[in-house]
């Protein structure tokens, strides 16, 4: 990449972090940006697929379109590809012709089934249980030359400190929903037990109890049987006040 060119995908990166909702709608316009270039500078057509992997899940989290989606979908149903190996190994991992690369036997022939003639995997830098790599794909056999490839690592590079951030984002607001989720369970328990003791004149120990047992007979999850509760008696649904 050129000084210019670099200036001007600092500029997209920033636009895309202040006007990305979740990680996913960030790496799908980041796919989009890096298919973009990638593609002026291999004078044809390139798709992008974005692979972000967590402790407990790899997945196509974004593509520049529905065919990169397809194609990166495609390795993780296979369960080894070029942008797997990258998140594995941590280094840039061409195909330079499908047709003669042999190294993922599945893989290659779906590749070619799809008239995908190169791809190439490179990975993202993060930091803790998270990782990623973008995924290029492209019809022309040795499409992604020693040229190509610095430029699209270059990409990577710089836009891994902005997915650094966005990750943490998403992270955070992970949390922020499950405490969501976790208060509006107690919420509605805590109201329910309140209605027990006044009804039984009992403890909030022994009220507690009598819900779990009703919950069991019923066989109810205990959020939803308090908050049938909740509504019987007051006419609303239990609201959790926080923010």
């Amino acid at each position: 990449m050129t000084n210019s060119s670099d200036t001007t995908f600092f500029a997209e990166l920033d636009d895309l972090v202040l006007g990305a909702d979740t990680v996913a709608d960030f790496l799908t316009e980041l796919s989009i940006v890096a298919a973009r270039a990638l593609s002026a500078d291999v004078g044809s057509e390139v798709s992008c697929g974005v692979t972000l992997k967590r402790v407990r899940s790899t997945r196509t989290v974004g593509g520049s379109s529905p065919r990169a989606v397809h194609l990166d979908r495609i390795e993780h149903r296979i369960g080894d590809g070029p942008c797997i190996a990258a998140i594995r190994v941590g280094e840039t991992i061409l195909m330079d012709d499908v047709e003669t690369d042999s190294r993922w036997p599945e893989y290659q022939k779906a590749l070619v089934s799809e008239n995908c003639l190169s791809a190439l995997g490179v990975p993202l830098y993060l930091d803790g249980e998270a990782s990623a790599a973008l995924n290029f794909f492209a019809e022309p056999r040795r499409a992604f030359t020693p040229d190509v490839i610095s430029a699209a690592e270059g990409f990577g590079i710089i836009a891994s400190r902005a997915l650094r951030l966005m990750v943490k984002i998403g992270t955070s607001q992970d949390a922020a929903a499950n405490l969501s989720a976790a208060m509006a369970n107690r919420t509605a328990i805590d109201l329910a037990c309140g209605i027990v003791v006044a009804q039984n004149n009992c403890t909030q120990a022994e009220a507690m109890e009598i819900l779990r047992k009703a919950s069991s007979n019923r066989n109810q999850k205990l959020r939803d049987l308090a908050e049938e509760m909740v509504f019987t008696v007051t006419g609303e649904k239990p609201v959790t006040h926080f923010t």
